[in-house]
């Protein structure tokens, strides 16, 4: 998949942080798996995992040789997202920019 028609962005930051993690934690041939799963404050969370398998209907994307998997309803759910990475002195961690939530929650894990 060209990475003009990825429904998601990765910031080069957070390619860079996932990449950290993985090679910190000894994973081999591990992807991202990035889903919206039903819950939070506002009615829908992000989620980011590690991955060993692909589901069969996943979108598989690679941003900088980071394999990213999606599966296609949660693809629809973030659309035109882009996922940084940020470390200040308050906060370290994933942020979504989600142009297509009507709400968000306070710490920004959760939108509708």
């Amino acid at each position: 998949m060209e990475a003009s028609n990825h429904p998601i962005t990765l910031t080069e930051k957070a390619v860079s942080a996932v990449k950290l993690a993985i090679e910190e934690e000894g994973l081999n041939d591990t992807a991202l798996r990035v889903a919206v799963v039903g819950g939070g404050c506002s009615g829908y969370s992000y989620a980011l995992d590690f991955a060993d398998e692909s589901d069969e209907d996943d979108l598989a994307m690679d941003f900088d040789g980071l394999p990213v998997w999606i599966d296609p309803h949660s693809a629809q759910l973030l659309q035109g997202v882009e996922i940084d990475y940020i470390e200040t002195l308050q906060k370290k961690g994933f942020v979504f920019n989600n142009p297509n939530a009507k709400t968000t929650c306070g710490c920004g894990s959760s939108f509708s």
